[in-house]
């Protein structure tokens, strides 16, 4: 299937091209730094964003949401939520 947009670059604002299924892990970082988090099944995510500073609870994160964060580390410590998936 041809891509019509296979000449323009990758930004932080397009659109995901991929995505990767996220392990929730206390010391490990994401393998790739996302452009946004897909969460399947709602709950709490434990978070360090690509910015560094101290790691974010984000609490109630409903089903299907997509969160605009570029995170580094989804923490097990804390996350409830299930069927994440980083968007590359």
């Amino acid at each position: 299937m041809p891509d019509q947009f296979s000449g323009h670059g990758d930004a932080v604002m397009a659109p995901a091209t991929r995505g990767l299924a996220v392990v929730p892990h206390d010391v490990n970082a994401l393998a790739d730094v996302p452009k946004a988090l897909f969460v399947g099944t709602g709950g709490h995510l434990t978070v360090r964003g690509v910015g560094g500073g101290p790691d974010v609870l984000l609490k109630n994160v409903p089903d299907g949401s997509v969160l605009p964060f570029r995170a580094t580390h989804v923490r097990a410590t804390g996350t409830t939520a299930a069927d994440i998936v980083a968007l590359l």
